[in-house]
């Protein structure tokens, strides 16, 4: 008992050469979170009073999904990012085993025809949210550790493809495409950025394309989703519904907006709109000028995250820095581009935004671990 109390200790007290946390990175993260939580509270009304007879019910279970996400970011914040590379494996094994738990009967708690969650004493959890922490974390110590190997095709691409494919395969059988969308390309960029081979990535992404083909073939709902990308009106009553439904609410917010919870969408004429849809709602009622100040705060995120890379001490530092603000801020620009039609729908939340508890407290670990970085950088 007393060696655990020292290594938790021990992991949770700053060096000396820490610096205080990024002020930038906070501001930033808080703006988003603000924005979040304000439009939450406005775009859930409807739903949440039609369902649970509460207004405020998804409001008020997102603000316990913030607290125990700042709970997250405070513990990751103050953990020294280096213990993950020791952990490395451990790190794999815990990919593995939380994407295999939504096949367990008693825990499985299927959403449709998707089986992506779990029910633990009566909470609902999202396991693949939290893969792309431990699957980033493993693949960026695999990547420092092979860096003088990763041209050769036995020591490089070849086990990434296998690890990648192991993590896909499960995803697929879920199936969840939007999560596996994010986690496959933020995994090609950090394999970028460890010094894999350009040559190789292209190769990869041209598989992925065909993969993309036969999936289409295999879920006719992918298939559909590429029509409505092309012509929303092909199905507007059924497929293509909730993307005409999210034309409609953008388009008629104009340049300001019609006002603070004045959206006539959130009427239950567009479908998730506390979730996936929430941008919409935002716009219908914020407005033009606000929704690229929102965009904005995703690309400053991106650019801060940079910085903290270049800064980083280390190459593990610097990957894992890069790995989370890709994921970050492409999961929102995916998010924004399904909802305004620039690219198919894929049903990711926009993060620190939409409502759902595993993705809040796996985005804000995230963000611990980039301050952590930032705290030790050059």
């Amino acid at each position: 008992m007393a060696s655990f109390i020292g290594w938790f200790k021990k992991i949770i007290t700053s060096s000396d050469k820490e610096r205080e946390s990024d002020k930038s990175l906070l501001i930033i993260v808080g703006a988003i979170l603000v924005f979040g939580l304000v439009m939450l509270s406005s775009a859930s009304t409807v739903v949440a009073y039609n369902t649970y007879q509460d207004s405020y019910y998804f409001f008020k279970h997102q603000l316990f999904g913030l607290a125990l996400g700042a709970v997250a970011f405070w513990f990751f914040s103050r953990t020294d990012y280096h213990i993950w590379r020791k952990a490395a494996l451990f790190m794999l094994v815990a990919s593995i085993g939380l994407l295999l738990l939504v096949f367990i009967p008693g825990l499985s708690a299927g959403w449709g025809a998707s089986r992506s969650w779990i029910n633990i004493f009566g909470f609902s959890l999202q396991p693949a949210e939290f893969v792309k922490i431990t699957f980033l974390l493993y693949l960026a110590a695999w990547l420092e550790g092979r860096k003088s190997k990763l041209a050769e095709i036995s020591t490089g691409i070849g086990p990434f493809v296998v690890i990648l494919g192991v993590i896909a395969g499960l995803m697929l059988l879920q199936p969840d495409i939007g999560t596996l969308t994010i986690i496959a390309f933020t995994s090609l960029i950090v394999y970028f950025i460890g010094g894999g081979k350009l040559k190789h990535i292209v190769g990869l992404i041209l598989l992925g394309f065909m993969a993309l083909a036969i999936m289409v073939n295999v879920y006719p709902y992918q298939a559909n989703r590429f029509k409505c990308l092309f012509d929303p009106s092909f199905s507007p009553k059924e497929h293509c519904y909730q993307i005409n439904q999210s034309l409609i609410a953008v388009g008629s917010g104009g340049f300001w907006g019609r006002g603070l919870g004045d959206s006539r969408q959130k009427f239950l004429y567009l479908p998730e709109a506390q979730n996936d849809a929430i941008f919409p709602i935002f716009s219908e009622e914020a407005g033009f000028i606000l929704s690229v100040i929102l965009i904005g705060l995703y690309l400053a995120l991106f650019y801060r995250g940079l910085s903290i890379a270049r800064r980083a001490p280390d190459d593990f530092g610097k990957i894992l820095a890069v790995g989370i603000v890709s994921w970050l801020t492409m999961q929102a620009l995916i998010n924004i581009g399904g909802m305004v039609n620039i690219m198919p729908m894929t049903g990711v939340p926009l993060p620190l935004i939409s409502y759902g508890g595993s993705a809040m407290m796996a985005a804000l670990a995230a963000v611990g671990i980039l301050n952590n970085i930032s705290r030790q950088g050059r």
